[in-house]
Formats: C-alpha cells, structure tokens, sequence
C-alpha cells in the first residue's frame, strides 16, 4: 500500500544534464514504461497535470521536466545557449540520467517541437509520440524563418520577439499574473498586432483566468516566471533563425517515429498560418508518413483545456502500440 501511494504521489528531482540542472517531476511506478511531457510557452511541467495524473493510474511513468530557461530548471545567460541541440540535448542526457534507452513522447508548441526535433534527430529513444498544436514543417531551402515571418507584419509576435528585450520591456507594464492570464485566454486566430502596438498590449486583458486553471495553478506559474523572467523562453523565438542554419543536413528529412498530432480547431494560426490546410491535404502525413491525425473542439492550451479528451487520446495511441 505505501509503493502505490508514493507512485500515486508527484516526486520532484534536479538531475545534471547538458552543463545545467533540470527540474523533473515524476508520477507513477519507477518500473512502468515511460512517457516524456515537454511544455510550451509560456508553460511548466505543470501544465501536464491531468495526464501525468492518468498516466500513472493507467501503468505509465510520467516525466514531466521544466525544460531550459523555464521553472526551476536554470537558466543560462548566453541567449545562444537555447538552440534545438541544446534543448534536445537536454533530454537525451536526462533519458541518460534516468536510465532509460527508449521513452513515449508528448509535446505541445514549443516542446511539441522540441519533440519533432528529438524524433528527427534520435529516433532510437522515441517509441512513439504524441504531440500537439504546432506540425512539423518542412524546413526551407533558402529562407531563413523570420523573413517568412515578415509576410504577417511587424505587430506579428514572433516578429516582435526577435530583438532582444522589447518583449521582455512590454511584458513589463503589467504584473506577471497579468501577462499569464492575457496568454492563456487568447482566442484569436491571427497573432498580430495593429502598426505602432505591441503583442502584449493588444491582447485582451481578462477579469478572470480561464476556466481550465485554477488560481492556484496560475498563481505556481506566476511564482516562476516572477523569480526567472520571460528572456529564457523567449530565446527559444530568438535562435529560430540559427536553428533553420544548423539545420541544413535534415534539409528534406522526415520523421519515421509514429506519431499522433491533435490540433485544436481553434487553436491559434490554425486558418491565417495555414496549419488546419497543411494537416488535412496530407502535408504533414507526406513527411511524417506514419501518422495519425486527431482534431478536436479546442484552442491553444488543449491539454489543459480539454484534459480528458486529449487524455484519452494519448493512452489509446500508446496502449495500441504497447
């Protein structure tokens, strides 16, 4: 009785990893096979409590890490330091830590890519992945991403987060709870602001916090990113550029591992980037061959949003594959 309450229970660990320390919250039996969670922006580990929650209960070791520059993981000072070889060589030396040769993936947005790049580049530790809200695009021949990105305009976010300390300076007008709350009540589709207006401003400022967190939850969030800031996240956006360089020998690669994606059909960019047309003509299928595809009533943050569902999707991909 007490091995099952400590498996039920949430264990937190620092392990050494890649020249930093990374914070890992674990749930269910040492010995189940495992499942990698990997967060997006502006997330935690935390933001998988649902599924590592389910996890757990259904025979799986969830490992849900604060990935770099987020949480309590640290947080390096060299904006260069947060490029995808890092950030995946961050998690093949944690699986090294932890001893494990071959995991179950779950990414969303920026860890969803994280994971497309952790499966292109080691497949032999991915027995299969789950990933949501952001597709695996092809990269392009000749032109870096954010001159792609000039097609939006200026008041585009991504656009607006490229130069150093011009997000973090409109962040700054308003309290860290406030941002949180802006970020995780977007509704838009196109995340562009008006000319002369920044992202942050723009975005609808709401009385409450969405219906999927609790104040607490948003206050656990709020704690970390008051005590570590918004730059080591936001430097993820700022190597997009050194990522598409670095990555010129996968030019034309595709991803082998098999794969689930779940989209939100309301999930932000969903119409104005195009990524609803590219899942469903069979763009991503063409380089991702062994792939299934789910979508679902939803916005961005669908794993908080719609916990059971996207729950439920993920143990039936990988009982199936078990």
């Amino acid at each position: 009785m007490a091995n099952e309450e400590k498996s039920s229970e949430v264990r937190h660990r620092q392990v050494a990893t890649n020249g930093i320390t990374m914070h890992v919250a674990e749930q269910g039996d040492l010995s189940a096979p495992p499942v990698l969670l990997l967060h997006g922006f502006p997330e935690l580990w935390l933001s998988w409590r649902h599924q590592m929650a389910a996890l757990a209960a259904n025979g799986y070791r969830a490992i849900a890490p604060d990935l770099r520059g987020y949480g309590d993981t640290d947080v390096p000072a060299d904006p260069a330091a947060y490029t995808i070889f890092h950030i995946v060589g961050d998690l093949i030396g944690l699986l090294d830590q932890l001893e494990l040769p071959r995991v179950f993936v779950v990414g969303h947005d920026w860890g969803a890519n994280v994971a497309w790049q952790l499966c292109l580049f080691r497949p032999d530790r991915v027995r299969a992945l789950v990933n949501m809200g952001v597709p695996y695009f092809p990269r392009h021949p000749s032109v870096k991403p954010t001159e792609r990105f000039k097609a939006f305009g200026e008041g585009f976010y991504i656009t607006q987060f490229q130069e150093a300390g011009r997000a973090e300076n409109s962040f700054a007008k308003y309290d860290v709870l406030t941002v949180l709350k802006k970020i995780f009540s977007i509704k838009m589709d196109n995340l562009s602001a008006p000319p002369g207006m920044e992202i942050m401003d723009f975005l609808e400022a709401p009385t409450s916090h969405p219906e999927w967190i609790s104040e607490n939850e948003l206050h656990y969030f709020s704690e970390k990113f008051q005590k570590n800031g918004f730059t080591g996240p936001l430097n993820y956006y700022r190597n997009m550029d050194l990522n598409w360089a670095l990555m010129a020998p996968w030019q034309g690669a595709k991803i082998q591992v098999p794969t689930k994606f779940i989209l939100g059909d309301k999930d932000i960019g969903c119409i104005s980037f195009g990524t609803s047309m590219y899942v469903k003509s069979g763009g991503l299928k063409s380089i991702v061959p062994n792939l299934e595809v789910v979508i679902i009533d939803g916005h961005h943050f669908i794993q908080q949003e719609k916990a059971e569902e996207v729950t439920s999707e993920i143990l039936s991909y990988f009982s199936s594959l078990c």
